[in-house]
């Protein structure tokens, strides 16, 4: 009952950031230079096309995958049927492969805060890529246990924008950390972190319940 609880708690919180992100992501597509995070980057970096298209590329399908990987983890969503859940699992992997991912690492060419965060995030966006290609190889070859492990795994790295802001808020304001600090440490502590708490996680048998429960869902639309 706990175990429910809690996951349902996160499922919550995750839903709220999601539609938080969404109201944040609306007044960029007007394509105008000042507005917000925009403001940050030189005239030079948002007059650069490659920069351009990387950020609103990212922004799109960040948010699409962050929705369609929660509802692969709601149980309820496999009582639907294998298809629904194979093609929002096409979706999930398909939006991080082709899009997501690749346009991450363009804007990590042009992060602020130098090499450091260059680093972080272009590393960021290829361990979720060879994640996200893991999870998706384990299902074709059928593999669920494997294929849920790496899932997990994927998913706790498109939780990093969520860890990120919430790491920055806390360190700012509770520690009273500088700005330059704050960012540099979010780049790396908001993936490396999410990662570690995912094997913690794994190793606490979260994948067993996952891949329980939504098998469990999925058994009667298979017989029928």
């Amino acid at each position: 009952m706990l175990r429910k609880f809690l996951l349902a708690l996160a499922a919550l919180l995750i839903a709220a950031f999601a539609a938080l992100m969404l109201t944040k992501t609306l007044p960029y597509y007007s394509f105008e230079k000042g507005i917000s995070f925009l403001t940050t980057k030189s005239d030079e970096t948002n007059d650069n096309p490659w920069f351009r298209l990387g950020f609103y590329v990212h922004i799109t399908t960040s948010l699409g995958v962050l929705v369609l990987g929660l509802l692969q983890w709601l149980p309820g969503v496999a009582s639907r049927g294998p298809r629904l859940h194979r093609r929002l699992g096409y979706g999930y992997v398909g939006g991080i492969l082709g899009l997501a991912a690749p346009s991450g690492l363009v804007l990590a060419r042009f992060a602020n805060g130098g090499l450091v965060a260059q680093v972080g995030f272009s590393l960021q966006c290829l361990v979720w890529w060879l994640a996200t290609w893991a999870a998706y190889r384990a299902a074709r070859r059928r593999q669920w246990p494997r294929h849920v492990e790496w899932q997990v795994r994927s998913y706790a790295v498109t939780l990093a924008a969520l860890a990120l802001r919430g790491e920055s808020y806390l360190m700012y304001y509770a520690f009273h950390t500088k700005p330059i600090e704050t960012y540099l440490t979010v780049t790396w502590l908001s993936w490396v972190g999410n990662l570690i708490l995912a094997e913690v996680l794994l190793e606490l048998g979260l994948g067993r319940y996952f891949l329980r429960e939504i098998m469990r869902r999925l058994r009667p639309n298979l017989a029928a």
